[in-house]
């Protein structure tokens, strides 16, 4: 008998979740997910009907199951490690990153199995739970935390106390998303009090105005603004703004758009970074690939599309046998996988002239990492084609299998814009 099997007979004597309460009433999740394991296969499909080969798609799902249930299963609430092998498996990095486990649900919700509906709602009801266990109790979620059973309080271990507000708008829109697909009004509870966190400890008036990064690991206030970061924070109001029909959201949405827009370079075609520390000068030190094709995505905006002719002019990068872009313009020698579903997205959803065989491109090269990058396992998207490939901002990406990278080339096969409404 598999994890949720068992808990649906003890639910009323362990107390379990909202979320295994949803399981075990709900027949369609119990044949997916109950199944006896030598009956399920990718996706939770019966090995009679499996005929052929499994598709990238279906493998790369299956990666997401698969690192899903490194610790746990069934409907026991836990989050998952965002990376797996490589250099980062030899240093022990086991964090969840918050942004991935948002990812994770938006790749779920975009295909919609019943299975994948029921492990999105595992995740939106692990997220809820983190929140409702922070010890600040103000409706903020952290950067990342263990992956560890959430059996517990104690179990809720921070491993990144960074109140980072992109990482939060991530997990507020996924959290809208999931109340949109099921009409569990928690999920919009839980969405709307990431957005007044945000809205109260981020909202600035300097400059352009927006929203500032959040806050650091030891509580100070972060001042400079992000234009990634304010993208986030437009398209979860916005999506706040749907479901509430609170106009409030959307006002507060544009103010996010104003500052978004006020990084734009019309002689460049791309957008700038965001502020410095003092809220109004322009940071001209880092030119990343995130801004140029999530403000497509989010704004879908023609004023701004050239965004995505920058990326493919700036970033692109052909090294040791693998293509697609980078992350910034400083450091071109190896391909940043999650940037380049990033871009493929973008331009399947452009559509202009060029612009369906360059996505095609870009997704092959995506399935030629999946199934021959460095330390591949045939299934998930490593987030980089070498070790130490810089961000131009302190950071590095390594060749390591990345669920955040594997749920964006998953969202981009299906043309899905997390950004916008996924139901």
């Amino acid at each position: 008998m598999s994890a949720l099997c068992h808990s649906c007979t003890m639910a009323s004597a362990r107390s379990r979740t909202r979320a295994v309460a949803a399981a075990c009433a709900t027949a369609a999740v119990l044949l997916a997910l109950c199944a006896p394991a030598g009956a399920r296969t990718l996706g939770g499909q019966r090995r009679a009907r499996v005929l052929a080969a499994p598709t990238s798609e279906e493998l790369g799902y299956e990666f997401l199951y698969r690192m899903m249930d490194r610790y746990s299963s069934g409907a026991q609430l836990r989050l998952v490690q965002s990376f797996s092998g490589g250099v980062l498996e030899r240093r022990h990095f086991t964090d969840s990153v918050t942004y991935d486990d948002a990812l994770i649900i938006d790749a779920l919700l975009a295909r919609g199995a019943p299975e994948d509906l029921a492990r999105a709602q595992v995740l939106g009801e692990s997220l809820l739970y983190v929140q409702a266990s922070d010890p600040a109790h103000d409706g903020r979620v952290r950067a990342a935390y263990a992956p560890a059973a959430l059996a517990g309080p104690a179990a809720v271990q921070i491993t990144d106390p960074t109140s980072d507000v992109g990482n939060m708008a991530w997990v507020g829109q996924a959290l809208v998303q999931l109340y949109a697909r099921t009409g569990v009004a928690s999920y919009l509870a839980g969405a709307r009090s990431i957005g007044e966190w945000i809205q109260l400890h981020a909202r600035d008036t300097r400059g352009s105005g927006g929203y500032t990064g959040g806050e650091n690991a030891n509580g100070s206030a972060i001042a400079w603004k992000s234009t990634e970061h304010n993208i986030d924070v437009f398209s979860f109001f916005e999506l706040l703004a749907a479901q509430t029909h609170e106009e409030a959201w959307r006002t507060r949405a544009q103010w996010a758009r104003g500052f978004v827009t006020s990084m734009w370079s019309a002689g460049e075609g791309m957008f700038y970074v965001g502020s410095d520390e003092d809220g109004v000068t322009v940071n001209t030190s880092v030119f990343p690939e995130d801004v140029n094709s999530w403000s497509y995505l989010a704004l879908r905006d023609p004023a701004y599309a050239a965004s995505l002719n920058w990326e493919q002019t700036h970033l692109s990068v052909s090294r040791r046998g693998f293509s697609g872009v980078s992350f910034c313009t400083g450091d071109r020698r190896g391909v940043w996988f999650e940037g380049t579903a990033h871009l493929a997205d973008a331009l399947a959803l452009r559509g202009a002239s060029g612009d369906a065989a360059a996505a095609q491109a870009y997704l092959g090269d995506l399935a030629h990492a999946q199934s021959s990058g460095p330390h591949s396992d045939g299934m998930g998207i490593i987030a980089s084609s070498k070790n130490g490939l810089r961000t131009c901002e302190g950071e590095r990406y390594y060749a390591s299998l990345h669920t955040g990278a594997t749920a964006w080339y998953l969202l981009a096969l299906r043309g899905a814009d997390p950004f916008l409404a996924l139901a």
